[in-house]
């Protein structure tokens, strides 16, 4: 059995509105393994981004626990937090969040140049995963230059540029056309198997969330799984 990537246990998160408390996560449950695909559904506002924000460590739970790679995140320094992001983690959002003075080239090698790759090393990694997501003749342009979906195929890149443990991908193609969509969503299940990374993505689009290995929907708080 693969090992766990990620682990969270009696997850709750919650704060106050005026007098009364609302409670946006109740006692979540989830192993995350290696090299598994997990969609998450639900209404817009039922705390999916949330859910996926305290899984990565960018926001602490007010109850239960997040284990990455077999370490609490809540219980590390920020400093600490940060290197195990960078090491375990990649992130892909519904914006592709490209630093817009930038190149593709150097806005996907710069998760390795944080990690303290040199230079040289980190623009060759970035320009191997430019050509697998199919921009090698885009390199040098930046971010303006680009279309939405090869913006959203650097941001892919970026994710993955470090061969992280676990993708969280919050709405990916949410932002694209339906052909630009089911592009960028191929290249990234093509991806994840290559690399044996596990995906956990957040989507309203019930076609794709079908295409993964398991698929949970978060409502009121609480999160159950679908059956396949």
């Amino acid at each position: 059995m693969s090992a766990p990537v990620i682990t969270c246990a009696h997850l709750a998160k919650s704060f106050r509105q005026g007098d009364s408390p609302v409670h946006v996560l109740r006692d979540v449950n989830l192993t995350v393994l290696a090299g598994e695909t997990i969609a998450i559904v639900g209404a817009s506002g039922s705390g999916k981004s949330t859910l996926l924000h305290i899984l990565g460590g960018l926001d602490a739970p007010t109850g239960g626990e997040v284990l990455l790679t077999g370490e609490r995140i809540d219980k590390l320094s920020p400093t600490a937090q940060g290197n195990l992001r960078n090491k375990a983690l990649g992130f892909v959002y519904q914006f592709h969040h490209l630093l817009p003075e930038f190149t593709a080239l150097e806005n996907v090698a710069m998760p390795l140049a944080i990690r303290g790759e040199s230079t040289a090393n980190a623009k060759a990694r970035a320009a191997e995963m430019l050509n697998e997501v199919g921009l090698s003749h885009r390199v040098t342009h930046k971010p303006g230059e680009l279309s939405g979906g090869e913006r959203q195929r650097v941001a892919v890149a970026r994710a993955l540029v470090t061969q992280p443990a676990c993708v969280l991908a919050d709405e990916p193609t949410g932002n694209l056309d339906r052909n630009t969509a089911d592009h960028v969503f191929d290249l990234i299940m093509r991806l994840n198997a290559k690399y044996n990374t596990a995906l956990v993505m957040v989507t309203h689009d019930a076609s794709l969330a079908a295409r993964m290995q398991r698929r949970y929907v978060l409502a009121d708080g609480v999160l159950n799984d679908v059956p396949t």
